[in-house]
């Protein structure tokens, strides 16, 4: 089988999982038949793909493969849904024509989640976690794969889907999650509580908290939240971007601590740089090298920052949206003359312009001039965007049989210049990036001995 399409993955089955009701779940349960109101940081994620992300597991033990695995999945699956009860809902639109207007809500209807069981004979672990180049056959181990969260909303698909596929020697698990509803730390929130309700057992109490599902609005923001356009699909945009490729990189902590100790001493005297700064510095640098910028050419780099800790009323296990973007601006020979310490305090000012009242005051008037996420429209060769975060905790979804041996991404939102942050397979301060460029581009930036190399 060629690695780098589809073949050989089959799908077995797909069903439909309703949440189940537990007695932890039973305060989210009683959220049937209501109406979830998207607020302005979900709307503006309606035009993106899904968010997709999945580990990669060791065998399970002997007899265990199958519908016996599967179904144990799905069974701690249908738990999970019951504590975050409206994902299991559809997505409704309220047309108003006579006002020009639409509004989007998340209909706590319990209709399910898809999930899906599929099969991989020929793809072993080792082709997809030992190889720098990720196999194009990952994309295929993920459902809904194309959608963007408003194309749910007009043809009542799922915001949820799950897939397990079995490799010759392991098993991948994967979610879709539409990013009109949630974000990568409610997202990760949602994995962490399914992997351990079927490590732990049906029960068995857990220890992941449950999430907080009341949604935020700024004071002055409507609700619902008034679109003024004629019909959703009015806000959609379809872009044929150039290919790319993906490579993951690990940075083991020392290396990480290196970069933070010398972008500190290249900026000293400015606000503390992070370890994730440093590192996201480094990058900046080296994708400007491998593309062969000329230095007069303006590079960005954006940055999705959270709104949790920063914001009032919005706490940790909110299972919202709570991310705003940072920009920071340079040309490519300002990033390679003036250094690594430079470039990680263009990004450190950038995120620390967003201050709570700088939120709060963009989310109130954001329906008066609502502006939509295009990852795909915001394509320049000069663009970097990073999301996810080293903080959420993929390496610990255990789901009974063992740790994760590696983790991934689908193809949602691969455009060049995507750059995606997890935390490192050792759990102790490491990082890995998962990297989009063209592919010539890519090529000079795996064989770049200042970006690929330990200190």
């Amino acid at each position: 089988m060629a690695l780098e399409d589809s073949a050989g993955v089959c799908v077995v089955s797909r069903r439909t999982v309703q949440p189940s009701r537990s007695g932890e779940a039973t305060s989210a349960l009683e959220l049937k038949g209501e109406t979830v109101h998207l607020t302005p940081l979900d709307l503006q994620m309606l035009t993106v793909d899904y968010i997709q992300k999945g580990v990669l597991l060791p065998n399970p033990p002997t007899g265990d493969r199958g519908e016996l695995l599967v179904g144990r999945l799905a069974s701690s699956f249908a738990r999970a849904l019951g504590r975050f009860y409206p994902f299991a809902g559809r997505l409704a639109v309220d047309e108003r024509q006579e006002e020009g207007t639409v509004a989007v809500s998340l209909r706590c209807t319990g209709e399910g989640a898809e999930f899906v069981h599929a099969v991989a004979p020929g793809v072993t672990v080792a082709d997809v976690a030992a190889s720098t180049y990720v196999p194009r056959v990952v994309w295929s181990f993920f459902p809904l794969d194309g959608l963007v969260g408003a194309d749910a909303a007009a043809g009542s698909r799922p915001v949820l889907a799950a897939q397990v596929t079995e490799l010759a020697d392991g098993v991948f698990v994967a979610m879709s999650l539409s990013h009109g509803v949630a974000d990568g730390t409610a997202f990760w929130h949602l994995f962490n509580t399914w992997s351990e309700m079927s490590r732990t057992g049906a029960d068995a109490e857990i220890s992941t908290p449950p999430p907080v599902l009341q949604r935020w609005f700024p004071d002055a923001c409507p609700v619902p939240v008034p679109l003024p356009f004629a019909k959703l699909d009015d806000i959609v945009r379809r872009f044929e971007c150039p290919p790319v490729q993906e490579c993951f990189f690990h940075f083991s902590a020392e290396r990480i601590k290196n970069l933070k100790a010398r972008a500190n001493a290249e900026a000293a005297g400015s606000a503390p740089i992070s370890s994730l700064q440093s590192l996201l510095a480094h990058v900046w640098r080296a994708v400007s090298r491998a593309r062969r910028l000329s230095p007069a050419d303006e590079t960005t780099y954006t940055v999705l920052v959270g709104c949790r800790g920063r914001v009032k009323h919005v706490p940790h296990a909110y299972a919202g949206n709570a991310v705003v973007r940072a920009t920071a601006r340079a040309t490519a020979g300002e990033i390679t003359h003036n250094g690594l310490g430079w470039t990680a305090r263009l990004l450190n000012r950038a995120v620390a312009s967003l201050d709570e009242a700088a939120m709060v005051g963009s989310l109130s008037s954001w329906h008066l001039d609502p502006r939509f996420a295009y990852l795909a429209g915001f394509w320049n060769p000069a663009m970097v965007v990073t999301g996810n975060s080293p903080r959420f905790d993929a390496y610990g979804n255990d789901f009974g049989w063992g740790a994760p041996v590696a983790v991934r991404s689908g193809g949602a939102n691969k455009v060049d210049g995507r750059v995606t942050v997890y935390e490192g397979r050792d759990g102790r301060g490491s990082m890995g990036l998962e990297v989009c460029l063209a592919p010539e581009a890519l090529a000079r930036l795996v064989a770049d001995d200042e970006f690929v190399c330990q200190d």
